[in-house]
């Protein structure tokens, strides 16, 4: 695994080294070993699948509220999908400051979140899906989110594919303004 800082504090993108032969190629998606040596924490404690049929979806921006903060590593495996995480941790350098970067099964990147930051993601083509590697369970009652659109940020979403309309769940339209 290659492993690459971000201009975020602590977010991270990991891509695999393919060990290929006449048969394809195998890769190591996740060490905790190699994740501790660079002060990453990331105690599997839940995977999740998440499937998206239509292009130009977009989920997000959510987190979960200490102390339930989630860890993350997030890879698309079909489709094509771009990733931004928002850095909402009091006191960090970087708070305030949003990154995004484009996952997909070609790229063979993945994306590793601390807990503190917002994370969301939207589709650039159909029938993408993206597995979730959880440093915490889900806790409903935890859960938060920032406006994908909220002026704190400035964040520079892609266009949806063929100029057709983003979809946005009336929940992720609601979250309030972050104040900065």
């Amino acid at each position: 695994m290659r492993f690459e800082r971000t201009p975020l504090a602590g977010v991270w993108t990991i891509e695999l080294e393919l060990l290929e032969d006449e048969r394809g190629w195998f890769a190591r998606a996740f060490d905790t070993e190699e994740f501790m040596a660079r002060g990453l924490e990331l105690e599997v404690a839940q995977g999740n699948l998440q499937y998206t049929p239509r292009a130009g979806t977009l989920r997000g921006m959510h987190y979960q509220r200490d102390p339930h903060g989630e860890p993350k590593l997030v890879r698309c495996i079909r489709g094509a999908t771009h990733h931004v995480v928002v850095d909402l941790r009091p006191g960090s350098p970087t708070h305030g400051a949003w990154h995004g970067v484009g996952l997909s099964p070609e790229s063979r990147r993945a994306l590793y979140v601390p807990p503190g930051l917002a994370h969301g993601s939207q589709t650039l083509v159909d029938d993408c899906e993206v597995f979730y590697l959880m440093g915490h369970r889900h806790v409903p009652e935890a859960a938060c989110g920032v406006r994908w659109d909220d002026p704190a940020f400035a964040i520079d979403w892609p266009a949806p594919p063929g100029g057709g309309e983003r979809i946005v769940s009336a929940r992720d339209r609601a979250y309030p303004d972050y104040p900065l």
